[in-house]
């Protein structure tokens, strides 16, 4: 399972209970990819529950291999050489 922008949109306080349903039934049964730009220390903030995040994070990070990407955005670099002239 592949889960692209986790922070991006508006989470609603219920979405943190439905998350870590999901990360719990998958926990070390199936592997899950997360994509964000919010820190891990964000999660509580975006979920709006503090010690859900902490919970699925922990769920998550077990065994995990983090990839962190620093600089520009690629989707953006791209955007901007196929411009058209206008």
């Amino acid at each position: 399972l592949i889960i692209d922008e986790i922070g991006y949109l508006p989470m609603k306080p219920d979405d943190a209970n439905l998350l870590f349903q999901l990360v719990n039934n998958r926990y070390e049964q199936h592997s899950t990819i997360i994509t964000t730009n919010v820190p891990l220390s964000g999660w509580g903030e975006i979920l709006h529950n503090p010690a859900a995040a902490e919970t699925i994070l922990d769920r998550l990070v077990y065994k995990s291999h983090i990839i962190k990407i620093a600089g520009k955005s690629y989707r953006l670099k791209s955007a901007t050489n196929h411009r058209s002239p206008s």
